[in-house]
């Protein structure tokens, strides 16, 4: 195994290019043994590692010292916690500083371009057919409100922490670089896997427009397995075109966003009023053909639907005034896009039965059969319009979730950059657009909507407990008893809510461990109001109710995760495990090095600025002699 994760790619000076195997003490003459696919894979993972670290850096991690050190080092990453100051330090990392261009307005629409696209097109039928009926109006409004409360603790963090990491820096900051790197690794997933499920929506709304199927648009490889063998290059055009749009401007991907918006308001302004007209209130019965477990199976699946308004908050560096913008933004945009998901949702069950609603294409399906097949066309563009907003904003918000990690040197520190001239990321939004777009091109919606919502509602979750770390404790201020206290809490909080969500997951009818396990969860949350003092008050914009909303938000995210199915946490499971591999040989040691070094350069600068101001007397090296401090975080 050793010697299996330390395979590179050499490159000697007349550019060939040579596999071998490097240990621990010498390079063995025997080259590995691979299949043809293993071999190209093997070739790209290495190339993109030499492209990336330098050869100094790839011996250093994977040599005999890496190993020896990454017991203690990890342990220091886990343990340590960054700084407000740290994560606004570290934007000189990037070179050049994002500009600040944009207002609440454009945040508004951001918010309802990231989200309302192919979840609220596609999940709708399938879910009101197949899950809820035509209480998925209720599903909504249960994503809408475990959305809601993650968009509060967001808020509050996006704006005491105005950079472009998102949920990695507000983790960083109160839990630790391990969990940071977990939480950012899984989001990155999501948005790639969503990217590329919006793009092959995007190309089955198309052929409807022009009368064709969507099959008749993509290219059949029967030589592939079955859902990876119908390959969609118009998905991976119109990803080309978002690359090209997102990188040359934010403010410009801004405008775009807005006529893009603007006319996707109004298409579904004409799907709900002209629905309306044609709505039979006998189709709504009966209300709730599958019962309560429908509506929250449903609602852990339509929580897609909401997913995207994280890129919201990654924009805080390019805002003009964050204290200001990003509630309104936020907050105003989440609230938005609830009302029209269930007016959308009542709309569709009203014009026809739920058992003979269309999965695939329900809204443009449900015109033709209420008489309006005219309509149906101006259903299909005005999806195509709304993926459209959502593929842009998602291409804005995953690059800069890239840029902040890459800052840190978790990944490799040319993902940082951002160019002087456009003043964004390109290099790390070509790669997760690239990504995207080679998933887009190969694997089929269903599989990709498999992969969907899990890992954002553990991210959702996480940052609620790091909003209530937050405001409870302070290193060097908060009491060890008090800080006892604050665990003990968290974990009574997040331990009953688990056992809420298993128990739900578990039994089809029982309600007596209810009464026991959620007085548990609401005894937890009260006894931190009463007996845990804040040691923390925000200092522009703060979330009300506290610790009541961050705590709720905790409870309907895990709850909703008891509602997903087995094959979601393995893959879960398979990706973290290959989060875990990378951090350990590189990210782990290029981010330990780099704070390290960042550390002492604070310290530095620190103590001459005491000599400077004429308080302790400098050395004859013009230093201060070593006082005993050592580089903290």
């Amino acid at each position: 195994m050793e010697q299996a994760v330390k395979l590179i790619v050499q490159f000697t000076r007349n550019s060939s290019i040579q596999l071998s195997i490097i240990t621990t003490s010498q390079l063995t003459a025997s080259p590995p043994v691979f299949t043809p696919s293993g071999q190209l894979l093997f070739l790209i993972l290495s190339l993109s590692l030499h492209l990336l670290y330098s050869d100094s850096e790839i011996s250093a991690y994977l040599g005999k010292n890496g190993f020896e050190e990454t017991p203690a080092r990890l342990a220091d990453r886990i343990l340590t916690r960054s700084s407000v100051e740290a994560e606004l330090e570290v934007k000189a990392r990037s070179e050049n500083e994002m500009k600040r261009t944009l207002s609440w307005w454009d945040l508004i629409w951001f918010g309802m371009g990231a989200v309302i696209g192919a979840g609220i097109f596609v999940l709708t039928g399938r879910e009101a057919r197949q899950g809820a009926g035509p209480a998925v109006v209720l599903s909504y409004a249960v994503s809408g409100l475990s959305a809601l409360l993650s968009v509060f603790c967001y808020t509050e963090f996006a704006v005491e922490i105005p950079v472009a990491g998102g949920s990695f820096a507000y983790l960083r900051v109160e839990l630790g670089d391990f969990v940071a790197f977990i939480a950012a690794g899984n989001i990155l997933l999501e948005y790639v896997i969503g990217g590329a499920a919006v793009a092959r929506t995007w190309t089955s709304y198309f052929a409807t427009l022009c009368n064709h199927t969507s099959d008749e648009f993509r290219i059949t490889v029967h030589q592939l397995a079955k859902g990876y063998n119908q390959l969609d290059p118009i998905a991976v055009g119109i990803l080309a075109i978002i690359c090209a749009i997102a990188v040359l401007s934010t403010k410009g991907s801004s405008r775009l966003n807005y006529i893009a918006s603007i006319v996707h308001m109004l298409v579904i302004l004409f799907i709900i009023i002209c629905g309306l007209i044609k709505a039979d209130t006998k189709n709504y019965t009966p209300f709730t053909p599958f019962g309560p477990r429908g509506i929250f199976k449903a609602s852990a699946v339509l929580f897609f639907s909401y997913v995207g308004f994280d890129a919201v908050s990654t924009m805080a560096e390019e805002t003009k005034n964050p204290a200001k913008d990003i509630p309104i933004g936020l907050v105003g945009s989440m609230v938005i896009t609830t009302t029209i998901y269930c007016l959308m949702a009542v709309t569709l069950c009203l014009m026809q039965p739920y058992q003979t609603i269309d999965p695939d294409a329900p809204f443009s399906r449900a015109f033709e059969i209420v008489g309006w097949g005219w309509a149906q066309y101006i259903v299909a563009a005005g999806a195509l319009k709304g993926m459209t907003s959502v593929l842009l904003v998602s291409a804005v918000g995953q690059a800069r979730y890239l840029t902040h990690i890459a800052r840190t040197h978790m990944m490799p520190p040319w993902f940082a950059k951002v160019n002087t001239k456009t003043g964004t990321p390109i290099n790390a939004t070509i790669v997760m657009l690239a990504a995207t777009a080679v998933i887009a091109f190969f694997t089929d919606l269903g599989i990709l909507s498999n992969l969907l919502s899990i890992s954002t509602l553990i991210i959702f979750m996480l940052v609620a407990v790091a909003l209530l770390v937050r405001r409870y404790y302070v290193s060097g201020e908060t009491t060890i008893e008090n800080r006892n206290k604050l665990i003990v809490f968290l974990l009574l909080i997040i331990g009953s809510s688990i056992a809420i969500a298993a128990y739900w997951g578990i039994s089809e009818s029982g309600w007596i461990a209810y009464c026991i396990i959620a007085p548990i969860w609401f005894l937890s949350t009260l006894g931190l109001s009463i007996f845990v003092p804040q040691a923390r008050k925000p200092k522009l914009w703060g979330i009300p109710l506290v610790p009541w909303l961050p705590s709720s938000s905790i409870a309907i995210n895990i709850f909703l995760l008891g509602s997903i199915d087995k094959d979601s946490f393995i893959r879960f499971a398979i990706w973290s495990g290959f989060l875990l591999v990378y951090y350990f040989f590189f990210g782990l040691h290029a981010s330990y090095d780099t704070a390290k070094e960042f550390e002492g350069k604070a310290i530095q600068e620190r103590r001459l600025r005491i000599v400077e101001e004429g308080q302790i007397p400098a050395t004859k090296s013009g230093l201060l002699p070593n006082d005993g401090i050592e580089p903290s975080l």
